[in-house]
């Protein structure tokens, strides 16, 4: 098994001799490249090499068990340990799989984050906020920066929609099953008589798009810009600082009013364009493919419901895995690995059958 990783080693050493060549610093996306190549194929190295050893200690532990007869006490020590190894070896096993998985090429990626109020009135723009602090929390428990690219509030506390840029290390590999809808069970602050009303929010986690990975050619894009607005139309700015722009070929906009500087809300209506076009050409890419690699990499589909949090029993589910949890106030605080990691346990694992 894993004969392919034979030369392991091998690439890892070459690439340490790369991380050393003074040149290579030069070029930033080509370092980045390659530091991220190597922290994988280290990994990668190292779980082989432990592996290779449980196999020769196996091998070893099984010449001693046949050669009972010239020493019982040492054969029954073999053999002892014999299912200690044997469990490691199948742990090893799964872990060097899951490396060898074909790797999501947006995984590195900075991502956007789009949280935007669905059916339930000021009672879903009130849970975009708290969901756009559960995930700003559990940004900062990453170390992530987050960056907030465009909002709408409503005066309330609550938000139509909020759209942020998190950059830090395996952003989106983190928050990728985080697409789709999220509702919300709770009693409201205006409710008199009790009653638990019923929310959702969509949530989006779109991979930032860079220069190189789409081009736009000018004459694609319309620019409009006018007067921001705050809650309940009142101005907020007495110049021409907000930036609305289309994309002619796709009907796509986004406005940035944001900033009080009108190139600020351009430079950030731009990436978030960037980012929406290169996603929906990714979709419609992810569309054809065969339902096997579906089931492989989830659907992605922003329109299904994926999770619900039920306020009344402090209760939160999963719905695409079965996963209860009693610990609501725990995941909104930012521990949103009680939920994500389940769901990365699960898609691996589906990923791996797929291979077998």
């Amino acid at each position: 098994m894993f004969e392919n990783l034979s030369d392991i080693n091998e690439k890892r050493e070459t690439l340490e001799m790369q991380l050393s060549d003074p040149g290579l610093v030069g070029d930033q996306d080509r370092y980045q490249k390659v530091v991220r190549e190597h922290s994988h194929v280290t990994k990668l190295s190292e779980l082989y090499n432990a592996y290779l050893v449980v196999c020769t200690d196996l091998e070893e532990n099984r010449e001693l068990i046949q050669n009972e007869a010239d020493d019982p006490e040492l054969a029954e020590l073999a053999r002892s340990e014999s299912d200690e190894l044997t469990r490691r070896k199948a742990e090893l096993e799964d872990e060097i799989r899951v490396l060898l998985l074909p790797r999501d090429p947006n995984d590195e990626k900075n991502t956007l984050l789009e949280i935007r109020a669905g059916t339930g009135g000021d009672e879903a723009a009130l849970f975009v906020a708290d969901l756009f602090r559960m995930y700003s929390r559990y940004a900062e428990s990453k170390g992530w920066k987050v960056e907030i690219m465009s909002s709408s509030p409503i005066g309330i506390g609550g938000f139509k929609e909020i759209i942020a840029l998190i950059s830090g290390d395996q952003v989106y590999s983190r928050l990728k099953y985080e697409s789709g809808v999220h509702r919300v069970q709770r009693v409201p602050e205006t409710e008199t008589q009790g009653r638990i009303h019923t929310s959702a929010v969509t949530v989006a986690i779109i991979p930032e798009a860079e220069e190189v990975d789409l081009h736009i050619e000018p004459g694609e894009l319309k620019f409009d810009v006018y007067r921001s607005s705050g809650p309940g139309g009142q101005s907020v700015n007495t110049t021409d600082s907000a930036v609305r722009i289309t994309h002619l070929p796709t009907g796509l906009v986004v406005t940035c009013q944001d900033e009080k500087s009108q190139h600020k809300n351009k430079a950030k209506a731009l990436q978030v364009l960037r980012a929406r076009l290169l996603d929906q050409i990714q979709q419609e890419q992810h569309d054809k493919i065969s339902e096997e690699r579906k089931s492989q990499v989830g659907s992605g589909d922003r329109s299904e419901r994926i999770r619900t949090y039920n306020y009344p029993q402090g209760r939160i589910t999963d719905h695409r895995i079965n996963l209860t949890l009693y610990k609501l106030e725990q995941v909104l605080a930012g521990n949103v690995d009680e939920v994500i990691l389940p769901l990365i346990t699960h898609y691996q694992t589906e990923a791996l059958n797929l291979m077998q």
